[in-house]
Order: structure tokens, then C-alpha cells, then sequence
């Protein structure tokens, strides 16, 4: 099945608690029209730390580092485990699902990039060895979901959050 990635924007990382209190840590509900939900993008695949920053690097036109898209952990809502990891395996930070909110540096660098320089940027992104020899036009309406997402966010004074589930 492998790892499930939803990008979605939010207020703050208490709503985003909240939220993920009602649900037991389970994938935020995306708004259906309704205006009930986050505004949100499903992501398969595309982890923060590798994926998505191979996309940001990419728009950067500067090699991918570990730091690319900086993340703070928000769920779970327990405090983290020491320098030796979570204890047992029914420790949630463990387990998952886990969701980190992303710098604002990476989500102004996606809501930042012209419509013009989406082709190049995509190719780019699709040499990723992670995307194992996708096509770019493949990839493109995803980096477009992605972008727009991203200056919705911006556009909204809100953040760029990270729900991760294995």
C-alpha cells in the first residue's frame, strides 16, 4: 500500500489538534463544499522531507538538502520520545499517523512559482529517483494541485500541514 502523504492548510496547529482529536489521529477531512473540513490535496507518496523537497529544490534551481522543507512535529499530541525512540510499539509517535506543520519558507517557495516555469520545475522533479522514471506530464497535475494549495495557504495567512500514515 505504502506511505500515505495529504497536504492540507489550516489556521494553526490548534486546529489542526482539534481536528485530529475528533478523528483519533485519522486523515483530516478535506472540505467537501460544505466548508466544513481543511482544504487539502492527496499526496501519495510524497513525504515532506524527500519528495516534496525535491519539488521545492527544484523551484529553488538549488540542489535538494535534509532541510529543504523545515517541519515541526504537531501530532501526536503527546510529547515526542527521548534520543532512544519511543519506548514500545503501541506509542503513538510509534505507530502514526503523524502530521507536521512545514515552514513557511517551502510553502512561499510553491505558492511563489510562475505558471510559466511549471513545465521545467516538473521535469526536474521527475528525475527524482523517488519518482523511479515517471513521466513529468504525469507528475504535472499533481505539482499543480500542490502549488495551489500552497498559495491558498498564503493567501489565507494559513499554514502547510503534512498528514503522514503508513
Amino acid at each position: 500500500m505504502g506511505v500515505l502523504t495529504d497536504y492540507f492548510r489550516a489556521p494553526d496547529a490548534a486546529a489542526v489538534v482539534r481536528a485530529l482529536e475528533l478523528t483519533g489521529g485519522g486523515r483530516p477531512d478535506f472540505d467537501d463544499g460544505s466548508g466544513a473540513g481543511f482544504d487539502g490535496v492527496e499526496a501519495k507518496r510524497v513525504d515532506p522531507d524527500i519528495v516534496l523537497g525535491r519539488l521545492v529544490a527544484a523551484i529553488r534551481e538549488e540542489a535538494w538538502h535534509p532541510d529543504v522543507v523545515p517541519e515541526k512535529p504537531v501530532w501526536p499530541a503527546t510529547p515526542p520520545p527521548g534520543p532512544d525512540g519511543p519506548q514500545d510499539g503501541d506509542d503513538p509517535w510509534a505507530a502514526g499517523p503523524w502530521v507536521t506543520e512545514l515552514g513557511t519558507t517551502a510553502r512561499d517557495t510553491l505558492a511563489g512559482v510562475p505558471d510559466e516555469r511549471l513545465p521545467e520545475v516538473v521535469a526536474q522533479w521527475a528525475l527524482a529517483e523517488e519518482w523511479d522514471g515517471a513521466d513529468a506530464s504525469d507528475l504535472l497535475p499533481l505539482a499543480e494541485e500542490l502549488i495551489g494549495l500552497a498559495r491558498r495557504a498564503r493567501a489565507a495567512g494559513e499554514q502547510l500541514y503534512c498528514w503522514i500514515c503508513l
